[in-house]
């Protein structure tokens, strides 16, 4: 193209385009929640290796510090974008499902160690990773419905005039149009 040529692209449709940000999001959410697991693999094995805590207690231990870890990660990486003025609840409502979380990923441990006698290092891992895969997917949902909320969409749909009258917020104000 010269240089007094314009880009004729199609315009990408919006489901396209929530689409492309669902993947970034889980791309994000991946590589915080990839960093937590080295963490909590890195302490469970210390613990069990180095000390005589039972095994569960250890991997509790460990993911209470990778859920610490996940949390810088998560607010100022994936969610960096997302509403910051509610704090305090949202690290409340965070911690709250990750505990629901940690008692996924220590339950199905629990389960295959005092349940089944799988207990050697290997099946410890292996059941490990089973907990903390489906403790992920839980995450991943409550997170982003309940934690990090969006903000509005600003776009030209929200600034657009209502078609059947203003808002119910907005009912008995003047409207104000900013040029």
């Amino acid at each position: 193209m010269g240089s007094g040529s314009t880009d004729v692209r199609a315009p990408r449709s919006a489901v396209r385009e929530r689409f492309d940000r669902l993947l970034r999001e889980v791309a994000k959410f991946g590589a915080v929640g990839a960093l937590g697991t080295v963490v909590n693999f890195a302490v469970s094995n210390l613990l069990w290796h180095t000390t005589d805590l039972q095994a569960v207690r250890a991997n509790v231990i460990a993911t209470v510090v990778a859920i610490g870890c996940n949390y810088v990660g998560f607010r100022y990486f994936t969610y960096r974008d997302r509403d910051k003025s509610a704090r305090t609840k949202e690290l409340s409502l965070f911690l709250a499902f990750s505990m629901v979380g940690l008692v996924i990923e220590n339950g199905v441990l629990y389960a295959a160690i005092y349940g089944f006698g799988w207990d050697s290092p290997v099946q410890r891992n292996v059941f490990k990773v089973l907990g903390i895969g489906i403790a992920t997917m839980f995450r991943f949902w409550s997170y982003r419905t309940m934690v990090f909320r969006s903000l509005p969409d600003s776009g030209p749909a929200a600034d657009a005039e209502p078609f059947l009258g203003p808002r119910p917020e907005q009912a008995g104000r003047p409207t104000q149009r900013v040029p």
